[in-house]
């Protein structure tokens, strides 16, 4: 599949452009999208096209021991980069699976909480509409989906490697939904509250079910 190879091949650079993009080197909005779920000790959560696990690898602080990660992609070359880097840091309480989320493969209600960190406009535009379906259909009830992203970067280099990756990737309609995103989130979600981080350069959106 086009799209799956391009994203086994554009994991090996993900982290370098998610770092220049938003200027986090030390991870730190992916820990605080983490706290923005209200997940605790023993908590299930579930990480949205995970990518190379920064999320996921997170949450499994916030939920511990004895609380379970799942992160899902549909890239094995993502996947890989993930596992390796729990391997590396000795994480035992994530599972990657590699699935399609429009599709998931959970019961429903199986999870407190679920995150997506600069992913969720990498979807088609029909996609989104089916997982957030998915998302609202797996999060047990008064749980939050918490979505982190892009917007559109003021760099004019930045800018231009973002708009070749939406190219590269074969997405139509991005700028559009940008001005519809937060409509579309209420019409799944309650609550729904949006933050800006990183100076601007990126948000987090969050509902609870």
């Amino acid at each position: 599949m086009k799209r799956q190879r391009y994203y086994d091949l554009f994991s090996e650079y993900y982290d370098q452009f998610i770092r220049l993009h938003s200027k986090d080197r030390t991870n730190s909005a992916r820990r605080y999208l983490a706290r923005k779920t209200g997940v605790g000790s023993g908590d299930r959560v579930l990480d949205l096209c995970t990518g190379t696990g920064a999320v996921a690898i997170a949450l499994s602080d916030c939920v511990g021991p004895d609380g379970m990660v799942v992160g899902i992609d549909f890239s094995a070359g993502m996947l890989k980069k993930a596992k390796e880097k729990s391997i590396g840091q000795g994480i035992r309480n994530i599972e990657w699976i590699r699935a399609d989320v429009t599709n998931m493969p959970f019961k429903d209600y199986s999870f407190s909480a679920v995150t997506s960190s600069y992913a969720f406009y990498e979807l088609k535009g029909t996609s989104r509409n089916r997982v957030l379906q998915e998302v609202v259909r797996t999060t047990r009830p008064g749980g939050r989906f918490c979505m982190m992203e892009h917007d559109i970067p003021e760099n004019p280099l930045v800018r231009i490697l973002f708009y070749i990756r939406i190219y590269v990737a074969g997405l139509k309609g991005v700028r559009q939904f940008l001005k519809e995103e937060l409509s579309l989130f209420q019409q799944f979600f309650k609550n729904v509250e949006k933050e800006s981080i990183h100076g601007g350069r990126s948000k987090i959106i969050c509902g609870r079910v």
